[in-house]
């Protein structure tokens, strides 16, 4: 076991195999949570309880066997080409399963961790020159190294494989990944399945819009047309997801939305993520692309005439008239992409979006927040 460094601090593979929070002084309750998983692991722990990240549900506790964690962190390995002494920088919170798997991987892969509390930009502190062969990041984090530190770009170029997820890719990150050689792939996978099961290359001339599957790992429909997954990964059951998919014969699949992400509006159900698919390229083009880079998403608020209302959700405030141009432009345009039932009825601006523990955006708390006002 090589040793591993935990925001500039080394620690052997003794001490992680002996260690004791009372032994060291000056570690953050993170720290401690991250040091005693590793503990665990290397002395053989066989089953682990993480919780969901809530982003489409409540929390819940999902418990996840040694050989269920091993087995996923070898196939990464061998779908990325990763190889021992390969050195992977852990940037995503360690209490969630992506962040967890970072680690995992390393102890089983024979990996050298640099390890960093989460950040809006896990580059910041690193010279440009810092050598990494492999990474993990959500969205977020990728699009603030590209956008406010492109000096930091080398860092990335050079390594084997970038993972990215936890969130969809924007229009505008997309297009700049462009300028990154380093493979990107987007993750499509949650916590029951240990995280991903499935990745497709986002940047290069191998991108495309289909996850491709992990080998063994068997696809197919449920009657509701949503995803089922059967694999080692989950001890052999079939796994009900809530994805509507577009899937191939091959296996491969594009992912098209959540069947629980549906307003019902005056009758009429409106699948949210086509309506932001529409919405993120109108807005990548709007005004010289002013508003590529917000966050945003669509919603539901209650009408006293149809029920549910759409509406828009954009991060910032209007840059233009209180936002009327903006309004008068997405009727005008969105029309000729979306029925007269999709296209949002009203578009309101937050200062800041609240976040889930995972950084993601808490929809039902903007939501709440808005029915407030």
């Amino acid at each position: 076991m090589k040793d591993l460094s935990l925001n500039g601090r080394r620690f052997s593979g003794q001490q992680l195999l002996t260690f004791s929070p009372g032994n060291y002084s000056g570690l953050s309750d993170y720290e401690k949570r991250l040091l005693h998983f590793c503990y665990q692991w290397l002395n053989g722990q066989e089953t682990f309880t993480l919780r969901t990240s809530g982003s489409t549900g409540s929390p819940k506790p999902i418990t996840l066997s040694r050989e269920q964690m091993a087995l996923s962190a070898r196939l990464t390995g061998q779908t990325l080409g990763l190889a021992m002494g390969d050195h992977a920088l852990v940037c995503l919170s360690a209490d969630y399963i992506a962040g967890r798997m970072m680690l995992v991987r390393g102890f089983e892969l024979g990996l050298r961790l640099t390890i960093i509390d989460p950040a809006s930009n896990p580059l910041l502190g690193f010279d440009e020159d810092a050598s990494f062969d492999f990474t993990a990041l959500v969205p977020l984090q990728l699009q603030e190294i590209l956008t406010n530190t492109p000096q930091k770009a080398p860092i990335l170029n050079r390594m084997k494989a970038i993972l990215i997820g936890g969130a969809p890719v924007s229009v505008a990150l997309q297009a700049r990944l462009q300028t990154v050689t380093a493979p990107i792939y987007h993750t499509y996978g949650m916590t029951e399945t240990v995280t991903h099961i499935a990745l497709r290359r986002l940047n290069g001339p191998q991108a495309g819009d289909y996850f491709v599957p992990f080998e063994d790992v068997k696809l197919g429909l449920d009657d509701r047309g949503c995803l089922t997954i059967t694999a080692a990964l989950t001890r052999g059951a079939t796994l009900h997801t809530n994805d509507l998919v577009d899937l191939q014969p091959d296996g491969r699949f594009r992912w098209l939305g959540r069947i629980d992400n549906v307003i019902n509006s005056g009758g009429v159900k409106v699948q949210v993520e086509k309506v932001e698919r529409v919405l993120e390229e109108f807005l990548y083009h709007y005004g010289g692309g002013s508003y590529a880079d917000r966050r945003f998403f669509v919603g539901p608020l209650d009408h006293p005439r149809f029920g549910q209302a759409v509406v828009a959700i954009i991060e910032g405030g209007p840059l233009e008239n209180n936002g009327a141009d903006l309004r008068t432009a997405l009727r005008e345009t969105l029309p000729q992409s979306l029925s007269k039932y999709e296209v949002p009825q009203e578009i309101y601006f937050v200062r800041t979006f609240a976040e889930t523990p995972t950084g993601k955006i808490d929809r039902r708390a903007a939501l709440r927040q808005l029915a407030g006002q």
